[in-house]
């Protein structure tokens, strides 16, 4: 299996890993994974990607 790889700063993963820890995850990659899961979970049933963005706006990601 192929395995991707997102880099992120090193405060951002510290956080990633306090949380982690404090929610009971496994890992940071279970953490991340979960978290990207429930907020795709809100885009999925847009009709367009214009429906998208204005969701994404709705929910602070766009300015």
């Amino acid at each position: 299996m192929f395995k991707n790889t997102i880099k992120l700063n090193k405060d951002l993963m510290a956080r990633v890993r306090r949380c982690s820890e404090a929610a009971g995850y496994s890992s940071p990659e279970e953490f991340v994974e979960h978290v990207l899961e429930r907020e795709l979970a809100k885009l999925e049933d847009a009709a367009s990607d214009e429906e998208i963005v204005k969701k994404l706006k709705g929910l602070g990601y766009l300015d």
